[in-house]
């Protein structure tokens, strides 16, 4: 795909878990209690949590994302039969601090180095947006954070794109969205934002409305994708 640079470009909305934050960091230091079994309960527990929030938004019955969350994961621990004293919520726990990419942080800076706004719009709660933006140390460099809470729809429904434009006060196509996840990139191209998907995991190509502006494999490929404002 062409890394030709974006034209228009006015603010950077990021997507939370898996593209600036390691969803599998909360399995992984649980490893002294898992072992080997973090394989299989990081991409259980992630695949059960998205599914949740499509399904309670097909039938209308919202809970949060920390509801959400906490579901898939009771789901994925009796799957795996992982019936460990403290184990539920040590991992839930982690999940207020998960850990940020190791590029996130100096491409945030970089862009906001260049007059680019920044912001994040999330399925997180406010409560879990408000701990890991905190414990990674990056909210200096996030003028927002946007959580579906305010609309009470999961991605990948329109009115949640919206709020990044009615947020930040520009049009959609003056927006780059970034998402790890390809669904997410996809809805994001079909709202009309400009979008680069960080396919970190190495997925093929979705068959849905929209399609990715760009695609990379880390975010750390992002500032060259991109034109500082015009002034």
């Amino acid at each position: 795909m062409s890394n030709i640079p974006l034209a228009g470009v006015q603010a950077c909305v990021f997507d939370a878990y898996g593209t600036l934050f390691d969803f599998a960091s909360a399995a992984r230091n649980c490893r002294d209690v898992l072992g080997d079994v973090i394989d299989k309960l990081t991409p259980l527990w992630r695949d059960k949590q998205l599914q949740y929030t499509w399904l309670r938004a097909v039938q209308g019955r919202h809970a949060d994302f920390w509801q959400v969350t906490s579901d898939a994961l009771d789901f994925a621990l009796e799957t795996l039969a992982l019936d460990k004293p403290g184990l539920r919520d040590r991992l839930m726990n982690l999940y207020l601090t998960l850990e940020p990419f190791p590029e996130v942080g100096e491409v945030l800076e970089r862009l906001k180095a260049s007059g680019l706004r920044t912001a994040i719009l999330s399925n997180g709660s406010p409560m879990m947006l408000d701990a890991v933006v905190r414990a990674s140390g990056l909210g200096t460099l996030i003028d927002a954070v946007l959580s579906v809470e305010t609309v009470g729809v999961y991605k990948p429904h329109p009115r949640v794109y919206q709020l990044a434009v009615d947020r930040l006060g520009v049009p959609a196509a003056a927006i780059a969205f970034q998402s790890s996840n390809a669904w997410d990139a996809y809805a994001a191209s079909a709202f009309g934002m400009q979008v680069v998907w960080c396919n970190r995991y190495g997925q093929r190509p979705e068959r849905l409305p929209g399609k990715p502006d760009r695609t990379v494999r880390s975010l750390a490929e992002l500032p060259a994708l991109l034109r500082a404002p015009q002034t």
